[in-house]
């Protein structure tokens, strides 16, 4: 079993636009007379003094509120909680855990035998203390997850980022003594990824040196490398090209029976790539579709889930080939499961003897077993609850068994036995709830967007809430990448916010994954205005329905979840009281030349292509703000330390906000990357500064301002 870093990592290599028509010619002139491109230099002492200034403006109006307090502590004491889950993850025989809590911010990957962990209170052996090896080495370490040889699974490549960043550090780790390998591998800080081929060989893809990075900052050249052998020694395998807007990597799967299959990913785009096969006499090519990635190996079945039609194989789908078929490029794929017009597929995974995947139906999670046999697949659904969120916790090929894990907006996690073999599960542990969910309930409702399109969202609300718009909200939603939002546990938002009075609303917008590929495809590139409107459509029927107004309801997302709250913070100032913008792209003339930006042009489109440009500036919300009109006063967040996004767009729409004499709180973190988690205290901050800043604008704001007139 493998656990990987996320998948966007990258760093910041500038290019040139390229202007290849007048429009093109335009937007260069555009952002070459952006006053605020200083920003950019994310690590620049000026830019830093900018920061530290802003920050200096916003801390106190945040962070002497005397709420801040109550909400850091509350989401601080649910994040370190001592009776959380221990969730497992199958390796080497035993049960694997990280865990943070007060007394380790970092974590500590520790392991249990699988009898142990069955207890009610396992006993537990520290493998890796990540604040014991940060304070020896004076780092701040952050664990992001390792890769093991198969099939023993003792020899591991532990990934450890500094402060947060996507970039990782490897070091070979013997899980059986439980401490680093003296004179082991080592990948020294890169975007980077490792695959084990033996105990002496790895198949890496890396910084390795001068023109072996694409564009947008990923490694494009594969090589091996052998043990005891220096980096410049390393021999290359394959190599993909500068232009290619992704990574260039190699993956291995197995069975039980002793299948290996051992395969090169070449990202010409985000959703797009080359799969390539690697033998010890060399790399040759597949005839596999773009967009259809390899999820397993079972029963010498190859499992592949399609994002786009596929030989009979509609898209959405899972389907599977003899290996010995797939290696010599022959024969046709078999359907597995094929979902209907309101299904996703969310995941497939192997066990010893199964198949399992995971499913959305009408945004509520399903987790079906299928069989391979003469015939093809047969299936075998789990019984679990309805109405929430299920996800598969561990599995492994050595065994039927792994772990299943349950929650809902109001129902906190729970996990699962699971017994692949007869598809029975048994609940084997529940968190305790976190706040007081008694007087709440959770609906679903649809809207209708400007095309007619239903668009399903959920609302969580206190039962004797009065339908006379007075409830103050807080609503989010992703709407990219394929990605599906679904009802998970509150947590800290439940606790802070509805336990207090207030709703929360999780949208189902166009751009994610919840009805499948087509759901995306709807929302991509230049048919992204869609996404948009789906959002303001949730919002106006939020109104219609009486269940919150404009005066009283707020908007908060991260990443492609910012984008989202910069469009819409430009295209409906008087739908909302409050937004906030997290991590967020809102410069989208120059996306492209900021930190990962180059690997997204699948999903946003390009400036080089005159249509794609022309649509970018028009929703860019960086390009968009104008001079007196009455936004609401936006909260804008980053982290310093993000490598993926980048904290650029966040200063420079703050910059031009100011420039423009509009309301606006900036604050930007000095660690944690992209998902700003470096260790828990900082996730309870920037939780309970959010959370301050919706508490001012909408509990305290009286029932009849409407979000103009409170944005003053």
């Amino acid at each position: 079993m493998r656990l990987r870093a996320l998948f966007l990592a990258t760093a910041f290599l500038a290019q040139p636009l390229v202007s290849t028509s007048a429009h093109a010619q335009m937007t260069a002139m555009n952002t070459s007379n952006d006053p605020y491109i200083w920003l950019e230099d994310k690590d620049g002492a000026k830019p830093l003094a900018w920061v530290e200034a802003e920050n200096a403006r916003t801390l106190p109006r945040l962070q002497n509120d005397p709420r801040f307090a109550t909400y850091q502590a509350e989401a601080l004491a649910i994040a370190a909680a001592k009776d959380r889950i221990p969730m497992p993850n199958q390796l080497f025989g035993r049960i694997y855990n990280f865990w943070r809590d007060a007394d380790h911010p970092h974590g500590i990957f520790r392991w249990t035998t699988e009898a142990g962990y069955a207890a009610a209170e396992p006993a537990w052996t520290v493998a890796l203390d990540i604040d014991a090896l940060g304070k020896a080495e004076g780092k701040t370490w952050v664990f992001k997850g390792l890769t093991c040889l198969q099939p023993e699974e003792r020899l591991c490549l532990v990934a450890l980022s500094e402060g947060g960043e996507d970039a990782v550090t490897y070091r070979e780790f013997d899980l059986q003594a439980s401490e680093f390998v003296a004179d082991g591998f080592t990948l020294p800080t890169s975007k980077q990824d490792a695959t084990w081929i033996d105990k002496d060989t790895l198949l890496v893809s890396r910084d390795w040196g001068q023109g072996t990075m694409t564009q947008s900052g990923y490694p494009f050249v594969v090589k091996m490398v052998k043990r005891g052998q220096p980096l410049e020694k390393a021999t290359e395998v394959f190599r993909g090209e500068t232009g290619d807007q992704v990574s260039t990597g190699a993956n291995v799967v197995v069975d039980a029976k002793g299948n290996r299959l051992v395969y090169i990913t070449r990202g010409r785009t985000f959703f797009g790539n080359d799969k390539l096969i690697w033998t010890p006499a060399g790399v040759k090519p597949t005839t596999l579709p773009q967009r259809t990635r390899i999820a397993g190996l079972v029963d010498g079945q190859v499992v592949f889930q399609t994002s786009e039609d596929w030989g009979g194989i509609p898209q959405g789908s899972v389907a599977s080939m003899p290996l010995a078929d797939f290696v010599a490029g022959r024969g046709t794929p078999t359907l597995a499961f094929r979902p209907n017009a309101r299904q996703s597929v969310e995941g497939a995974s192997t066990t010893r003897t199964k198949l399992l995947v995971s499913t959305l139906d009408n945004v509520r999670g399903r987790f079906t077993v299928f069989s391979h046999g003469p015939k093809g697949w047969t299936s075998r659904p789990v019984m679990l609850p309805d109405n929430a969120a299920i996800d598969l916790a561990s599995v492994t090929d050595r065994s039927d068994k792994g772990f299943i894990s349950v929650n809902g907006f109001l129902d906190p996690t729970s996990l699962w036995t699971l017994d692949a073999a007869s598809a029975t599960v048994a609940k084997v542990r529940t968190l305790p709830a976190k706040f007081d969910a008694s007087r709440a309930v959770v609906e679903q409702f649809e809207a209708t967007s400007t095309d007619g399109t239903k668009i399903p969202y959920f609302i969580v609300h206190r039962r004797d809430v009065p339908l006379d718009g007075t409830t103050p909200t807080i609503m989010t939603a992703y709407g990219g990448f394929e990605l599906s939002r679904t009802p998970t546990y509150l947590g800290s938002t439940g606790k802070i916010w509805v336990e207090r009075g207030g709703s929360f609303v999780l949208a189902n917008i166009r751009g994610g994954g919840e009805f499948g590929p087509a759901w995306h495809e709807a929302g991509r590139k230049t048919k992204r205005q869609i996404i948009y409107d789906d959002f303001a459509a949730v919002a106006k029927d939020l109104s219609a329905r009486k269940l919150t107004s404009p005066a009283k309801l707020g908007i908060y997302g991260g990443s492609n979840g910012g984008l989202l709250m910069g469009v819409e913070f430009n295209q409906h100032p008087d739908l909302w009281r409050a937004v906030s913008i997290g991590v967020p792209l809102l410069d989208m003339l120059r996306y492209e030349q900021i930190a990962a930006g180059y690997s997204w042009v699948d999903e946003y489109g390009s400036v080089k292509n005159p249509d794609e440009a022309a649509f970018l500036a028009k929703i860019s919300p960086y390009n968009n703000l104008k001079r007196g009109v009455a936004y609401p006063e936006p909260y804008i967040w980053t982290t310093t330390k993000d490598d993926r996004v980048g904290p650029q767009h966040a200063r420079k729409f703050a910059a031009r906000m100011k420039e423009f004499g509009l309301p606006y709180l900036f604050y930007e973190d000095t660690a944690g990357g992209h998902s700003g988690d470096a260790d828990i205290a900082q996730g309870a901050k920037l939780a309970a500064l959010q959370m301050v800043y919706f508490s001012q604008k909408l509990m305290d704001a009286p029932s009849g301002a409407g979000a103009v007139t409170a944005a003053r």
